[in-house]
């Protein structure tokens, strides 16, 4: 559970500062590689439009900000 917490944790700072400009397939793809670098297994990751309301973590933000990359448990 901890490395569950430090994961989305530094996810959730680092992926918005650099994700600005990139296209929300590609951070989708980043934050993958992350989660699954630590050991993080039965996740999910989608992607939903700013203002939609969302069942989990939001991680990043893509599409200069209109699109955000959401983190499920489970």
């Amino acid at each position: 559970m901890k490395k569950f917490i430090l994961a989305v944790g530094l996810l959730s700072l680092a992926g918005t500062a650099f994700a600005q400009g990139k296209s929300c397939e590609e951070l989708k793809a980043e934050i993958a590689a992350k989660l699954d670098a630590k050991g993080i297994s039965n996740y999910t990751l989608e992607i939903a439009e700013k203002g939609a309301a969302v069942d989990g973590k939001v991680v990043g933000s893509c599409e200069k900000g209109s699109m955000k990359i959401v983190y499920k448990q489970g």
